[in-house]
């Protein structure tokens, strides 16, 4: 039997989760959310999801990123 990846699913219903470094994740709604993280949208059909993602994620680099070059995070 083939396990296919729920993500792979455009009709599976997902939500849209955030860690404390601002970073996104998709997560299928029917798994338990992982330590760390908490949702901020959904449950909601994965395209609602992506779309929400799309509009609301801006940087993908963790908010610990030093963006000023000296190294430091």
């Amino acid at each position: 039997m083939e396990h296919l990846n729920p993500l792979d699913d455009p009709q599976q219903d997902c939500r849209v989760l955030i860690n404390a470094q601002r970073q996104y994740s998709l997560w299928p709604a029917f798994s338990a959310i992982p330590a760390g993280w908490q949702s901020v949208f959904g449950p909601q059909p994965q395209p609602a999801c992506l779309a929400w993602l799309e509009a609301n994620w801006r940087d993908i680099r963790p908010s610990t990123f030093d963006t000023t070059g000296s190294g430091n995070v």
